[in-house]
């Protein structure tokens, strides 16, 4: 991926942008993209954001939340993130998107080495009685794990921090799964009742801390989001 930005955070922004034609002075319109922005920095603050020098928040983006999917206008953005109630930028990037491209923008890492994580989304439609589902692992202080079903097979084997894995097919229904040290059978968390429904596209991501700072309540766990 390009790395021209170590954060993204929209939550709104206009839905079409127009350029002039060559000779006949007539409008058209470029196709938006998608961008879903999701707070992954287990002690990093809320934030306020800034679009083309526009605060476009009305409340602070915070840990472990996200913004949906938003429609952005296609090419090059500026973006700033400050401290919430702040004037301080601590993030100053251009991004360029693709007409119609669906992206996911993790802001992860420490607070001290904050970073982004983009993806881009594949959201083909599922096989009838399928669901789609990627793994992201974001706990900055955990070693490379494995995902399995309990009882059952592992989905996605050793995947390290700031990994992801492409969406994977899996029969939809409901799930216990469990995170692994890679290569080993002993359990450090476990995610239960994890529903996947049919037609249904999902990234569960790791977050928080192995072992917390001292105040930081945010421990080792998992999060899902549905993209479709």
């Amino acid at each position: 991926m390009k790395n021209w930005m170590k954060l993204l955070l929209l939550v709104v922004l206009p839905t079409m942008a127009f350029v002039s034609c060559d000779d006949d002075d007539e409008d058209i319109v470029l196709d938006n993209a998608n961008v879903m922005v999701v707070h992954a920095s287990p002690d990093a603050p809320g934030v306020d954001l800034l679009v083309n020098d526009t605060k476009v928040n009305t409340a602070p983006l915070t840990y472990p939340n996200n913004t949906g999917y938003l429609d952005v206008p296609s090419g090059m953005q500026n973006i700033k993130v400050n401290a919430a109630g702040t004037t301080t930028t601590v993030i100053d990037a251009d991004l360029d998107l693709d007409p119609d491209g669906d992206y996911s923008v993790f802001a992860i890492n420490t607070l001290d080495n904050i970073e982004a994580l983009v993806l881009e989304d594949d959201l083909t439609e599922p096989a009838d009685g399928m669901a789609h589902v990627r793994f992201v692992h974001l706990s900055p202080d955990a070693p490379a794990v494995d995902i399995a079903v309990q009882g059952g097979d592992v989905l996605f084997s050793n995947s390290s921090f700031k990994s992801a894995t492409a969406f994977t097919p899996v029969p939809a229904g409901t799930y216990t799964l469990e995170v692994r040290p890679a290569g080993m059978t002993d359990v450090v968390l476990t995610v239960p009742d994890v529903q996947l429904e049919d037609d249904g596209i999902y990234t569960v991501f790791a977050k928080g801390f192995l072992a917390p700072p001292a105040g930081n309540m945010n421990a080792l766990g998992a999060e899902i989001i549905r993209n479709d």
